[in-house]
């Protein structure tokens, strides 16, 4: 995650926090803080590394070394000073004008895999390996509803690390490489703690935070895009987000899949944007007061707050003050949960929605279509 701040909510148990409050609390994990010194180029700085292993962590090999064959060859499943020996060449720093956070390679010719909020609003970086070496890097493609981008350094013979397509199990282990804070090279650890997340409170302003994978290995701004890894050696997410202890949370960080990172990735080298089903609606939260504001008992649902009358949706007939009870079946409890079903779709797709009308239950069905470059609906 980069250091840049977002929102999120909590349940109950201690002070209850909205979704709104939750969602303000929540940081990307990304690029505000300061980067820390450069290193000379050609020599190597000393790894700023913390770990749960009982051993210290070697220094890292050169990126020139080969990163873990799929199953971790070599590499004892825990094993973890070994794991961030052979992973740490695959995982950069990225500095930006703004700060600095993480990327991963991604292919051996110095394409860098990272979040779009670690690079936004820029055109070229530096990119920094855990070899020392600093060489310049520019951004080739970036794709905002997922949050992905990635960055052509100057640079290759890098490690690529295997992505792993499947998603991890709860509790399996989890090894985080990063820069939180500009300390380069940082590994972190803990578990996988859930899967399918999405961050309450989210959706009125990104639609990056949904079905996430969550872990308790810490993560802090600066290591958005960075990489979280299994203890076979394989990439299963990309850092993006973390709910800070100032809100309640006590180690709540979440990645981006490494599947939907590489399924992006590939749309973004392929044709330079990746392509996303559009519903055309801002949904929100059908809070008590909403709901009865609309005459309307309080229950699941997410209610319509503007609808594009030109989008699918609008042109299926679905309008403002509509209540979207489910999505193809599938029961939609808040916004979060409407995003994260559509992530699912692809333009062109016919969904069937139902729909409470006042006292009215409808069925209906919204062609969806590529969503528009430039729009601030659904």
């Amino acid at each position: 995650m980069s250091q840049a701040s977002d929102p999120q909510r909590s349940r109950r148990l201690r002070p209850v926090l909205g979704a709104g409050a939750l969602a303000a609390a929540l940081a990307l994990s990304g690029c505000t803080g300061t980067p820390s010194p450069p290193a000379p180029s050609g020599t190597s700085s000393s790894p700023a590394s913390s770990s749960n292993a009982a051993n210290p962590v070697p220094a890292p090999s050169s990126p020139g070394s080969t990163a873990p064959a799929e199953g971790g060859s070599g590499t004892a499943a825990g094993n973890l000073p070994q794991l961030v020996e052979n992973l740490s060449p695959s995982v950069v720093t990225i500095f930006t004008e703004g700060g600095l956070g993480s990327g991963v390679v991604y292919s051996a010719d110095g394409l860098i895999l990272t979040n779009e909020h670690v690079i936004r609003g820029a055109t070229s970086v530096e990119v920094g390996f855990a070899d020392g070496q600093r060489v310049e890097g520019t951004v080739k493609a970036s794709d905002a509803v997922t949050d992905l981008a990635l960055v052509q350094a100057k640079r290759t013979g890098l490690p690529k690390p295997t992505y792993q397509s499947d998603l991890p199990k709860v509790g399996e282990g989890a090894l985080v490489l990063g820069s939180p804070l500009g300390f380069e090279n940082t590994a972190t650890a803990g578990i996988i703690s859930g899967l399918h997340r999405s961050i309450p409170g989210s959706a009125s302003n990104s639609l990056s935070l949904v079905d996430l994978i969550q872990t308790d290995a810490p993560i802090s701004p600066g290591n958005s895009g960075g990489a979280v890894i299994n203890m076979r050696g394989e990439v299963i997410g990309i850092s993006e987000a973390y709910i800070p202890p100032s809100a309640g949370a006590v180690s709540l960080g979440f990645a981006i899949p490494a599947a939907t990172a590489v399924d992006v990735a590939e749309e973004l080298l392929a044709n330079g944007t990746a392509k996303h089903a559009y519903l055309g609606l801002t949904p929100g939260e059908l809070t008590a007061q909403i709901a009865d504001q609309l005459g309307i008992q309080e229950g699941a649902g997410v209610v319509v707050l503007a609808a594009d009358s030109d989008g699918p949706a609008g042109r299926a007939g679905i309008r403002p003050g509509d209540v979207l009870q489910s999505m193809e079946g599938v029961e939609l409890t808040t916004p979060e949960k409407l995003l994260a079903e559509l992530r699912k779709r692809n333009p062109g797709n016919t969904v069937g929605f139902k729909v409470k009308r006042g006292d009215q239950s409808l069925d209906i069905k919204v062609d969806l279509t590529d969503r528009p470059a430039s729009t601030t609906t659904r």
